[in-house]
């Protein structure tokens, strides 16, 4: 954690002062040469999480700057056609290696049309198949993590597991991750006889999860003990639908979002899985670096048959909100807007 703090200071000190677009990232001009020193990025969006624009695009930035390569790094605001658009164009800059955040399933696309050009891809944070490599979290254990944040916050209100009324709120099925979130957490509340009463489809959009769950509750008639949710941004938008209601069941999520940590003191969320997006920016920089050296990293284990850097992740609850800020990845200033009595009683400063 010393380790991701001390990164966390580096990847700050490299934000720019634009938060979308190219933000002035691309290379521009040059020579066939230069663009060749070139790492081409992709990032999603910045709905699904504000990790993309405040921490991973500054934290690659610097990292590839500082080892005397170019960063083209664009967000195609959770578009498809952006994303087809940006890599088009940055295809035609000849890049040397590419890193993307899959949306929707386009990454398998681009990632066929940079191949065909001889440029490697690394699979950021979200698989694609066939990528060169994969860096991300163990994202089977993040749902195991979260399947286990709903079977302990039943115990801790005295509700049998085995006959819950829990609702299941996955991610969108195009994104791989979401498969493993889903089947980590089925395992471990499958394991403690939890079945799911009621499985939207799944989304990244917390609007559309939002009515997704509104449904859920509707047809369960409010018969609802628990809920699954893949991550905070989705999960919010559950609370906002419970608190309607004036209902406080144990929920669950992931990224340690400034939404998540409130509504874990606010005791609203049992806990959220906090992946430190540095460990992730600083892997992939490293293999994207050695890439443009010409050199070829090996990696420790493999997914789906891609070469893959999976970190560890962290259940954090209460007790660990002030982990999160001290490493960097939150300002207490931000957490404790609006709810400075629970910051006050969870030690939280």
């Amino acid at each position: 954690m010393v380790a991701v703090a001390a990164l966390s200071t580096l990847a700050l000190a490299g934000c720019s002062s634009g938060s979308s677009g190219n933000s002035g990232d691309s290379a521009s001009g040059g020579t066939t040469t230069a663009a060749k020193k070139t790492a081409c990025v992709i990032l999603p969006d910045t709905e699904s999480s504000p990790r993309w624009e405040s921490g991973d695009r500054p934290a690659l930035k610097k990292a590839l700057e500082d080892a005397g390569f170019n960063a083209n790094i664009q967000n195609a605001q959770n578009s498809t056609t952006k994303y087809t658009s940006i890599a088009q164009s940055q295809l035609s800059q000849n890049c040397g290696v590419m890193l993307l955040v899959d949306l929707n399933g386009v990454g398998a696309t681009v990632l066929a049309k940079a191949q065909a050009q001889g440029v490697p891809v690394i699979a950021y944070d979200r698989p694609i198949k066939g990528a060169q490599y994969y860096v991300s979290f163990d994202n089977e254990k993040v749902g195991e993590l979260e399947g286990q944040m709903v079977v302990d916050g039943l115990k801790k209100i005295n509700k049998d597991p085995k006959t819950a009324s829990v609702v299941c709120m996955s991610g969108d099925p195009t994104d791989g991750n979401a498969a493993f979130f889903k089947s980590g957490a089925l395992k471990i509340m499958g394991a403690a006889g939890i079945k799911c009463a009621f499985s939207p489809k799944g989304t990244w959009d917390a609007t559309k999860s939002g009515t997704e769950f509104q449904q859920a509750y509707t047809a369960l008639k409010g018969n609802v003990d628990a809920v699954w949710t893949a991550n905070d941004a989705n999960n919010a938008a559950v609370i906002t639908v419970l608190d309607k209601y004036k209902k406080v069941v144990p929920t669950s999520g992931q990224d340690a979002s400034i939404a998540g940590l409130q509504n874990i003191l606010l005791g609203k969320q049992y806990g959220t899985v906090y992946k430190p997006y540095q460990l992730e920016a600083t892997k992939a920089s490293d293999i994207a670096i050695a890439l443009l050296k010409g050199d070829k990293p090996t990696a420790p284990a493999t997914q789906d048959g891609v070469p893959a850097f999976l970190e560890t992740p962290i259940l954090t609850t209460a007790d660990g909100v002030q982990k999160v800020i001290d490493d960097g990845n939150a300002t207490a200033a931000d957490v404790c807007k609006g709810i400075t009595e629970a910051c006050t009683k969870a030690g939280v400063k």
